[in-house]
């Protein structure tokens, strides 16, 4: 499939990551409005509340955009979301008949506020890169003992905490916790030195499953109502202290960070990848029914207070060993629910070589290897750094975008305790 050409401007460039191919989804406001959902087409925002508003957009079940978040669109389910998208081509395809209607609902992305585009329900976090796995593993273990004895069969996850997830932006404030060197006899209570980024993708689940009955991935797969670019800040210096024997905890609560727009699952379509090679078969109940993953390249920049931006990382989303949908058929194994608006953090998604390792414990080997970056070196985050995460599909005369995944660290509270 090629560019589906539009009349609003900016929509037709080959860079442009929202071109009428992706009508990703957001929550915007304008000015002093209240938050209202919108989509993402060219350099503008589409106000598809006020479209719904005036009856030019009319979906099954409806009115479904009279919120501030995408939650009762995806409970609608598949077909909505078809019905949605095509609707939306209609009026905004070159030449359409509706375009003098449909202008007034645009406006441009430089004047608007983007807020998190959902209701989050619950979170949970993987652990589903091989490569980063192995890094991680292999710095505290041996690399014959890098990855652990389950992890060639099942996604490991955890389930971390939905109050935590914030849209791009939001400032970081970095976290205190208990940490403990090699050489301590005794935890103290610190601000963390060793704050940490995380990148990944983030699956939004649109559909439930029904307590107590498992999914197949081919049904978690149509569960999926869409991606967003996520950023699992992580402490990395509290996690060592914590992990054991329950895993992460507190290192992994500050804040996850979430793109503005939600790319719905039908933009990504012609990017379908498999997923990498097995070295031990999966049980007919993972076993994937075709192409599971997406060809999404995703970079890293990190930029200082008053300085320039360096790009730390390049990888893609096709490194992963599982798929969203076999951590989401996965999560039901036991009979768990899943539910509307439930985020699936893939894990980190780190490439063969240095350079495409998705954070900055692998990137400096755990702090012995410091990376350059314009105007000096890091081994972990600095205060007022800026991180961003960014991650784009390439097709034939267009690009899918995510927009950026970004948030700045600001430093830690002098006395966490004072009032």
């Amino acid at each position: 499939m090629g560019l589906i050409r539009s009349w609003v401007e900016g929509a037709n460039r080959a860079d442009s990551p929202f071109p009428l191919n992706n009508l990703p989804c957001g929550v915007f406001s304008a000015g002093t409005d209240e938050p209202r959902c919108g989509v993402a087409i060219g350099d503008f925002v589409l106000d598809v509340a006020g479209l719904e508003e005036a009856g030019l957009l009319s979906l099954e079940g409806g009115p479904l955009l009279d919120v501030p978040f995408w939650n009762e669109v995806m409970e609608a389910g598949p077909a909505v979301w078809a019905a949605l998208r095509a609707r939306l081509t209609a009026l905004l395809a070159e030449g359409a008949a509706e375009r003098a209607a449909v202008e007034p609902f645009l406006h441009r992305q430089t004047d608007v506020t983007l807020h998190l585009p959902f209701l989050v329900s619950e979170y949970t976090d993987f652990y589903a890169g091989r490569h980063h796995a192995f890094n991680v593993g292999t710095m505290f273990r041996g690399p014959e003992n890098a990855l652990p004895p389950n992890w060639l069969h099942i996604p490991i996850g955890y389930n971390g905490r939905a109050s935590s997830v914030v849209v791009s932006g939001t400032e970081i404030r970095r976290p205190w916790g208990q940490v403990k060197g090699p050489d301590e006899t005794m935890p103290r209570f610190a601000p963390s030195a060793r704050f940490d980024i995380e990148l990944e993708m983030g699956a939004v689940v649109g559909q439930p499953s029904v307590h107590g009955q498992p999914v197949t991935v081919a049904e978690a797969d149509q569960m999926i109502f869409g991606y967003v670019l996520l950023n699992d800040w992580s402490a990395r210096d509290i996690q060592a202290w914590e992990y054991q024997p329950l895993g992460p905890f507190q290192a992994k609560a500050t804040a996850t960070t979430i793109s503005p727009w939600i790319v719905m699952r039908a933009a990504l379509e012609p990017f379908r990848c498999s997923t990498q090679p097995r070295q031990v078969p999966l049980l007919p109940h993972l076993a994937e029914p075709g192409p599971m993953l997406y060809d999404i390249a995703l970079e890293v920049g990190l930029t200082p207070e008053g300085g320039e931006e360096t790009i730390i990382a390049r990888t893609n989303y096709a490194e992963m060993y599982y798929s969203a949908a076999q951590q989401l058929a996965h999560h039901t194994t036991s009979g768990c629910a899943m539910n509307v608006g439930d985020l699936l953090g893939s894990g980190t998604i780190s490439g063969p070589v240095k350079e495409s390792r998705g954070s900055l414990l692998e990137l400096s080997w755990g702090g012995k290897e410091p990376i350059a970056i314009e105007g000096g070196t890091r081994t972990f985050i600095e205060d007022n750094d800026t991180l961003t995460l960014r991650g784009s599909c390439r097709g034939d005369g267009y690009t899918i975008g995510f927009g950026e995944c970004a948030g700045k660290v600001i430093p830690a509270l002098a006395d966490p305790y004072a009032r």
